[in-house]
């Protein structure tokens, strides 16, 4: 039987915070982790996102503060801006009634403002690894009375290549401080970590809940590739119809290069849209994040990994106009509407060469899609999404395009990391990061593949190009 937040032993103050927010019962991640950390013991808590585990962390986090002194009692490190954000805004919530003082840190924006709000307070830092490490070695963080530390999604950071970093940070913090890790998934170097820094864990395991979608009517659209973006107006002209702003729809697309050119088309189309991807700086993404949640923007178009940090329940459609390569990854877009009790639209666009993709959705979610027509109505599809370990999208390439391995002059040696490297690409070359695989940093070399058909604009991109204060030297790997 779940308890109530009053038996997990949360003061009444913890409570009337929760209250305000809307929270009625603890998630099952939230039951398990929140005792233990009251108690003071280090947590590992293996859950993914989506099953409240920033509220596992945050409410003891928020109990344990003292705002009487004004020092960094807690640090809380995310790897990207969008959870920084998504995490703080969560604290500041948690802590209004006990007047703790959260404050985010994270590169892409200016470092003075984030130097001049910890210099006015600063009881929990919450911060990106890279804008931390930064602050750090200008003397803005100090970490001597940090006695709790938190590492939110430790898997995206290994991911990204940040797990060196974090343990530079965590050898700052004090000895006896208390540590929490949540992670989807447990690979090896996540164990290494947690052994290394954490002292007898209680271990926690929060099996994905099996979802139901059954308040999306799902649509499948055959089209060819010339004629997408056409009838791309066509379907968001014909659904939101009379609905006008009161319809809000995400249009799902694989790269930022398309992500751009989609907004381009819709805007000089006369639509309200906007673009939402990892290229646009920090205050572009806040600015329309903002819009669209405040519902001043009814159309969005994002890629995946952008659009994490979006949750709004009154997202009435969703476009994919790339067909996810991953079922996991359908269901996870078409998730993001027929919230709370509300119907919701999913559409899906399919080339002739994407009917395979299409079909192993279909097998995954045991029903097929049904056909759209301008004026359709059908009643919504159930989705039995089956439990999984990681539920971040997990997005490839085109399986049928072959890939070619390139070598960059350049390794550990350098500084040069797997961040440095995905970035460089994606940002110089235009690539998406999704498609760059298989990086592998060596002391003086680094591989990298990229599909076959970009391997000679990204050679050509990088190729004399600086990175870390090093002239790049890129070419493909000799068979």
């Amino acid at each position: 039987m779940t308890k109530t937040f009053a038996e997990l032993g949360l003061t009444e103050q913890t409570q009337q915070a929760l209250r305000d927010v809307g929270y009625e019962s603890p998630s099952p991640i939230q039951e398990q982790a929140i005792p233990p950390l009251l108690e003071g013991r280090d947590v590992i808590g293996q859950a993914q996102t989506g099953t409240g585990k920033t509220a596992a962390f945050g409410l003891p986090i928020v109990q344990y503060v003292d705002p009487s002194e004004h020092e960094v009692q807690a640090l809380v490190l995310t790897p990207t801006r969008e959870l920084c954000i998504q995490v703080t805004q969560a604290l500041r919530a948690y802590g209004a009634q006990a007047g703790v003082d959260v404050v985010a840190v994270f590169g892409g924006a200016p470092i003075r403002t984030q130097q001049a709000q910890l210099r006015a307070g600063g009881h929990i830092v919450v911060g990106t690894v890279g804008r931390v490490l930064d602050l750090i070695s200008r003397n803005s963080i100090v970490l001597h009375d940090c006695r709790f530390v938190v590492l939110d999604e430790a898997d995206e950071m290994l991911d990204l290549g940040f797990l060196e970093d974090v343990e530079k940070i965590l050898s700052m913090t004090p000895s006896g401080r208390q540590t929490a890790l949540f992670s989807a998934t447990m690979p090896p170097p996540i164990r290494k970590l947690a052994d290394s820094y954490m002292y007898d864990p209680e271990i926690i395991q929060v099996e994905a809940t099996t979802l139901t979608i059954d308040t999306v009517a799902q649509f499948q659209l055959p089209v060819e590739t010339r004629d997408k973006a056409a009838k791309l107006v066509e379907v968001l002209r014909a659904e939101h119809g009379s609905g006008g702003n009161s319809n809000q729809t995400i249009v799902f697309v694989r790269t930022k290069v398309r992500c751009d050119q989609l907004f381009r088309t819709l805007r000089d189309g006369g639509m309200n849209v906007r673009a939402l991807h990892g290229d646009m700086s920090q205050g572009s993404r806040d600015g329309v994040m903002l819009a669209f949640k405040g519902g001043r923007v009814p159309i969005l178009v994002a890629t995946d990994v952008a659009a994490r940090g979006l949750d709004i329940s009154t997202v009435t459609h969703v476009v994919n106009y790339d067909v996810p390569t991953s079922p996991d990854t359908y269901v996870h877009r078409i998730g993001r509407t027929g919230r709370v009790g509300r119907s919701g639209r999913a559409i899906t666009f399919v080339e002739s060469r994407q009917k395979r993709e299409l079909e192993a959705i279909e097998r995954h979610i045991g029903t097929k899609i049904a056909a759209w027509e301008e004026g359709a109505k059908a009643a919504p599809t159930p989705v039995k999404e089956r439990p999984r370990r990681h539920s971040k999208p997990q997005i490839s390439r085109e399986s049928s395009e072959p890939s070619v391995k390139l070598v960059l002059g350049g390794g550990r040696a350098a500084g040069l990391r797997v961040a440095d490297i995905v970035g460089a690409v994606t940002s110089v070359a235009g690539l998406d990061g999704e498609a760059v695989r298989d990086v592998n940093v060596l002391e003086r070399f680094s591989f990298l593949s990229v599909p076959a058909s970009a391997a000679d604009r990204v050679i050509e991109a990088l190729d004399g190009r600086e990175l870390r204060g090093r002239e790049l030297r890129l070419e493909r790997v000799k068979v």
